[in-house]
């Protein structure tokens, strides 16, 4: 990747739509997922083989950070969290595959899984404490701090977008560059570490993504009429 990861050309038009490698890319990931997820699952046994272990393994996996991270029960928010993790880091690992730039070395693309962070944000929000409670939640402590926890709502998003593509941004570059500059085979530990950085940046994706939906829907253990009101 030598262009700059601000502007992207098109590869090919859908109509009036101008279609990016970025979006092609993302398009494949998606079918690629969507796929694997129907054929590892479609024949479920009571003694699992080899790929059905690996994939309870990932859910159990899942499953036990959602409940240490949001503090409640996983199935409502298994799938979300799950589907941010594993297209983050398809989608960073795709840097190591000649040719294909990661759809998450563009703005646009974190952009996107930031607003669904966002949207899931205010989405379970509502659903746990009821739309006075969520609204209520941003007058805490005190109604002056409205303009600041909206504030906080925004920047908190634009850090998601900024974090995800600078590190995957930037270790794509240095790939890029060195392989220019060195042939194929000096860049290789940087290329395993890449593998590393880009599990790290999808972890710590989902993992701010739970947290930013757990801090949405306050105390799952407290009941719907009390977190439909402010904390005294």
């Amino acid at each position: 990747m030598t262009e700059s990861p601000l502007t992207t050309t098109p590869v090919l038009q859908l109509g009036p739509l101008p279609i990016t490698g970025p979006v092609l890319v993302t398009w494949a990931i998606m079918a690629v997922v969507a796929v694997a997820a129907i054929l590892l699952s479609r024949s479920l046994t009571l003694a699992p083989g080899k790929w059905q272990t690996a994939l309870e393994l990932l859910v159990d996996t899942i499953d036990q950070q959602i409940r240490d991270t949001m503090q409640a029960e996983a199935a409502p928010y298994r799938a979300l969290i799950g589907s941010l993790f594993v297209f983050v880091l398809i989608a960073n690992w795709c840097a190591l595959i000649p040719g294909v730039t990661p759809p998450t070395a563009h703005l646009e693309t974190d952009a996107a899984l930031a607003l669904i962070v966002l949207g899931a944000t205010v989405f379970y929000g509502i659903r746990s404490r009821g739309a006075t409670g969520y609204l209520a939640s941003f007058a805490q402590p005190s109604w002056v701090m409205i303009p600041l926890n909206v504030v906080e709502q925004i920047t908190r998003t634009f850090s998601l977008v900024v974090r995800l593509f600078g590190n995957v941004m930037s270790g794509v570059f240095v790939i890029g560059i060195l392989l220019s500059l060195a042939g194929l085979l000096v860049p290789i530990p940087l290329m395993a570490l890449d593998l590393l950085t880009g599990a790290v940046q999808a972890y710590i994706f989902a993992v701010l993504a739970m947290v930013f939906i757990g801090a949405a829907i306050g105390d799952p253990t407290m009941p719907a009429s009390k977190r439909a009101k402010p904390h005294e």
